[in-house]
């Protein structure tokens, strides 16, 4: 019965990313041109798009949990109600972590790699909806900046991608610098998976043996107001990331 449960779940994986692809695609192609054709203004249009992206996600989590491959603890969800002009840091276990915050946050933005703006599935969405490149990092801290003061709360991984099982963290300094150009505070959340799946090292049929659980925890806001004291920005962007680093290695030990 268990070797059973395991095909159906690999099965039922690869049917739950083709509808994530093809609905990527259907969006791209079909309710987000229309959007933009009706909604004129730049800004209202990407934050249609936006909010159209969110319920999308919020049905391919609920697919998933119909199906019976995850299960979800998203219990930060109420921590996170009302909102606004926030930096959302988390640690990145997992492919769909993005997924999910996105479908419990109604006006979240995110920094997304820039080959996705090539990606023919995702491409159309991301354009749409405004989401930042990292292609050109004096830019990003600029667009970043605009996009909470827009009252946009915004996703990033300080790690810059998924992390290693058993490996210690590794943030980069772009969240530390985000939140000092941009005066804005930090929501911090952790995100775990258990048992561990969809790594940076793992395809996506690798399925574990028994039913995986994302959660999705509150840890604390976060006030930057004591780094700008520091002598200098660079000076500030690292203390703060090692300051993160470490608050987060002891939350995860």
């Amino acid at each position: 019965m268990q070797k059973l449960n395991h095909y159906y779940r690999t099965l039922a994986t690869g049917f739950c990313f083709v509808c994530f692809g093809l609905g990527g695609l259907l969006l791209s192609l079909t309710v987000l041109p229309l959007q933009k054709l009706f909604i004129r203004d730049e800004q209202r249009s990407k934050a249609a798009a936006r909010r159209t992206v969110h319920r999308s996600f919020g049905f391919f989590i609920g697919l998933m949990r119909f199906t019976g491959i995850f299960n979800f603890d998203l219990s930060a969800r109420q921590h996170l109600a009302g909102v606004q002009g926030k930096i959302i840091i988390a640690n990145h276990p997992s492919l769909i972590d993005v997924v999910a915050l996105i479908a419990m946050i109604p006006n979240a933005d995110c920094v997304v790699k820039a080959q996705l703006f090539r990606n023919p599935f995702m491409r159309g969405v991301i354009s749409s909806t405004g989401y930042i490149s990292n292609s050109d990092p004096d830019k990003l801290l600029d667009d970043c900046t605009a996009s909470l003061k827009q009252g946009n709360n915004l996703i990033i991984f300080p790690e810059g991608t998924r992390s290693k099982p058993g490996k210690p963290l590794h943030f980069q300094r772009g969240a530390a610098n985000i939140a000092l150009r941009s005066g804005c505070a930090y929501i911090a959340l952790q995100i775990s998976c258990k048992p561990s799946t969809l790594t940076k090292e793992e395809h996506w049929y690798n399925v574990p043996r028994s039913k995986p659980t994302l959660a999705i925890h509150f840890l604390k806001a976060i006030d930057t107001a004591g780094y700008y004291n520091l002598s200098s920005p660079s000076l500030a962007a690292r203390q703060l990331t090692r300051d993160l680093q470490n608050y987060y290695q002891q939350i995860l030990s």
